[in-house]
C-alpha cells in the first residue's frame, strides 16, 4: 500500500463504503518564525475550515511529550496518544488519512506514529489541505469513540547510540536544510552541525514546488545516490524528529524502509560530550 493518497483518491474513499479517519494535524515550527509574528494556532486554523469529518490532533501535546533532555518533540506518552487516537475515532480495522496544511512534517510525525505502534493503513494527503478542492466544515465532529491501542514497534525507531552506530554502518540522514546540516547556522538548537557520519538529505529535495512528493522513481535515484542501496540499514534525523518523519514518508514511497531518531539534533546536540561535525562532508 502506498503511503500517501491524492485528493482525487481520496475523495472516491469519502464516498465509499468504509471511509477513512481524517485527522488534522496543522502545525509550525514557532522557533522559525520572523520576530515579533505571533505563534500558528492550529486550533484555530482548524475552525476556520477542514474536510468533512476531520479531527484536530495537536503535534505539540499529542503527538509529543513536553520538551526536555529527549529532545523537543520526545514520543509521547503512549497512553496520551492512544486517547486522543481514539477520541478522533481511530480504529483498527478502519484507514486512516492524516494532513495538514501543506508541509507535510506534522502529518508525517502522526503517520509514523501511527505505524510504528501497530496501526496497519495509514497514509498522508499529499499535498496536504491545499491539494483539497472537495467541500470544507468548519463544525467539530463527535465521531464513535476508536478501538486502537497503540503497541510500541521492535523496529523503526533510533536512540542516540544506534543512530551514531548506524553512520557508521549504514546510512543516516540529515533532513534540515543544508545550511543547519553544515554548521553554519543554528536557530534552535545548543550548537550547528551534523551528527558524525551523517549524510546530507533535506527533506526539501523530495517534493515538487507545490508540496507534492516527487515520483517514486526519482526519489528511489536519490537515495540510492547519497548511499540508500539495496540491503544497507537507513536511519534519518532532523531538527526534532517531525521533519524527519516526512523523510523517512519519502523513503517508504520510494520503497526503501527506513527507522527514525526521534530524538533528533535537539537531543544529540544538548550533551556537549556528544561529538559534532561541521561542513559539508559526512566526518
Amino acid at each position: 500500500m502506498n503511503a500517501i493518497i491524492s485528493a482525487t483518491e481520496l475523495a472516491a474513499l469519502l464516498a465509499g463504503p468504509n471511509p477513512p479517519v481524517l485527522l488534522d494535524v496543522r502545525w509550525q515550527l514557532s522557533a522559525a518564525k520572523a520576530a515579533g509574528e505571533p505563534p500558528f494556532d492550529g486550533r484555530a486554523a482548524y475552525a476556520e475550515g477542514h474536510l468533512p469529518g476531520a479531527v484536530y490532533v495537536d503535534l505539540d501535546t499529542e503527538l509529543a511529550s513536553a520538551p526536555g533532555a529527549a529532545g523537543r518533540h520526545p514520543l509521547p506518552d503512549l497512553d496520551v496518544f492512544g486517547a486522543a487516537m481514539r477520541r478522533a475515532g481511530v480504529a483498527v480495522r478502519r484507514p486512516v488519512v492524516v494532513y495538514d496544511g501543506g508541509q507535510g512534517w506534522a502529518a508525517a510525525r502522526a503517520w509514523w506514529l501511527l505505524r510504528w505502534t501497530g496501526h496497519q493503513d495509514v497514509r498522508v494527503l499529499d499535498g496536504g489541505l491545499p491539494a483539497w478542492q472537495g467541500a470544507r466544515e468548519t463544525s467539530a465532529p463527535a465521531p464513535a469513540e476508536g478501538d486502537f491501542r497503540p503497541v510500541p514497534g521492535t523496529e523503526g525507531l533510533l536512540d542516540a547510540d544506534a543512530a551514531a552506530d548506524l553512520a557508521r554502518t549504514g546510512v543516516l540522514f540529515d533532513a534540515r536544510a543544508g545550511e543547519r546540516y553544515r554548521g553554519d547556522v543554528e536557530p534552535i538548537d545548543r550548537v550547528g552541525g551534523h551528527i558524525p557520519g551523517a549524510v546530507s538529505a533535506p527533506t526539501s529535495d523530495n517534493v515538487d514546488p507545490d508540496g507534492r512528493f516527487r515520483p517514486a522513481r526519482e526519489l528511489g535515484d536519490q537515495f540510492k545516490a547519497l548511499g540508500a542501496t539495496d540491503g544497507t540499514p537507513v536511519g534519518v534525523y532532523c531538527g526534532s524528529g517531525v521533519s524527519g518523519a516526512h523523510e523517512v514518508l519519502a523513503l517508504a514511497v520510494a520503497g526503501i524502509p527506513a527507522a527514525l531518531y526521534v530524538g533528533s539534533w535537539s537531543e544529540w546536540s544538548s550533551d556537549p560530550d556528544r561529538p559534532v561535525a561541521v561542513g559539508p562532508d559526512p566526518q
